[in-house]
């Protein structure tokens, strides 16, 4: 077993319930075998300004599995590869600062660095892996859109916060009559919406994957009156599109962020259902509040075996390699692997088949 290794960690991207509990892992398990961990704050920033470097010790970790965020901080915005600067006139520059993130960490005899994200984090260590840096990627996002893993730490709990929210909607709902259009996150997957959406009994879950006809939607919900109920829940994923329309933006990518701001689909259709069913409709967005709050006990304890894993994979020199569920076990993948396609929802899954033989419409 090598001794005396230096591991560096970061987490980068959307914060989620579980990094906590990854960092605690990932620093006990190499406490153990004799290493030492270095946290890096807020992203790739620490590896520009090191004074934002810190060591993470047993003492600093214990027992945070359970807190909510990440004591690193985290970030989407600054890509290091393409990186805004401003110049000394004011203006900003898009820079890349990669070698010089590269020269840090080689100075700071790091031997490995554990970078825990998503898709857009785990590119740019792709890239810092292929520029020489050993690099181990942990999956980490609550939109489950990874692939290479059966499911990201983060999941877990934003699918029973949004189960809960539309559990407690339903009484609201139900007594004043009213088509309540619930947003949820998930960028451009389903994957929350699908899975709140059947466990918190939705009429209605519109999801990337398939295209809405407002019309069908419409209808769905005027048809269950028949059945007596006059009131309805709609559950849409943030990045849900009407057919043969786009997708629903709050801004553009800019500032160095890694993608742009999707939002606006609950406002959105819940205007047209008023519009076209003249029913008392709402919107609600619940946004941030998916990601906060304490990791379930899935999302934590997976998040733990996660960061035991990685310093497994340091173990082995599995240099290049996400860790990775695929039950029961927790593997390594390669990141190449693993960054080639986005995890969407089968439209022949089984969890789609129960939503439609439960009743419930796609808008389809």
């Amino acid at each position: 077993m090598p001794k005396g290794l230096r591991i560096a960690i970061n987490t980068g991207g959307g914060d989620a319930p579980g990094l906590n509990a990854v960092i605690e892992a990932v620093t006990m398990s190499a406490y153990h075998r004799g290493w030492e961990v270095f946290g890096i704050k807020n992203g790739y920033q620490g590896l520009l300004d090191t004074d934002e470097i810190i060591r993470l010790t047993p003492e600093k970790v214990r027992n945070i599995s359970s807190t909510g965020g990440t004591i690193l901080g985290t970030t989407n915005r600054g890509n290091p590869f393409a990186m805004p600067v401003k110049t000394i006139d004011g203006q900003v520059e898009i820079k890349d600062v990669s070698d010089k993130i590269l020269e840090n960490f080689k100075r700071l005899k790091f031997d490995c660095l554990i970078a825990v994200g998503g898709d857009g984090s785990l590119k740019i260590a792709y890239d810092f892996f292929k520029k020489g840096m050993p690099v181990i990627g942990v999956p980490k996002t609550i939109d489950n859109d990874l692939g290479g893993t059966v499911i990201t730490f983060g999941f877990d709990t934003a699918v029973s916060i949004a189960t809960e929210a539309i559990d407690r909607l339903h009484s609201t709902a139900r007594s004043h009559e009213r088509v309540i259009v619930v947003e949820v996150m998930g960028r451009r997957a389903g994957w929350i919406a699908l899975n709140s959406g059947i466990s918190g009994n939705a009429h209605v879950i519109l999801i990337p994957e398939i295209p809405f006809n407002i019309d069908k939607v419409c209808e769905h919900i005027t048809s269950l009156e028949l059945e007596g109920i006059k009131y309805a829940i709609v559950v849409a994923a943030e990045g849900a599109v009407p057919q043969g329309g786009k997708e629903i933006i709050k801004e553009g990518a800019k500032d160095g962020r890694q993608d742009v701001v999707l939002g606006g689909v609950a406002e959105y259709v819940a205007k047209e259902i008023a519009k076209k069913t003249g029913k008392d409709t709402r919107s609600l967005v619940l946004g941030h509040l998916q990601r906060g709050g304490s990791p379930t006990t899935f999302d934590r304890l997976l998040a733990l075996r996660f960061g035991a894993a990685a310093i497994r994979a340091i173990e082995n020199r599995q240099f290049g390699h996400m860790v990775a569920l695929h039950p029961p076990l927790v593997t390594t993948v390669p990141l190449e692997d693993a960054l080639s396609t986005m995890k969407k929802v089968p439209l022949d899954s089984d969890t789609i088949i129960t939503a439609r033989d439960l009743g419930i419409c796609f808008g389809d």
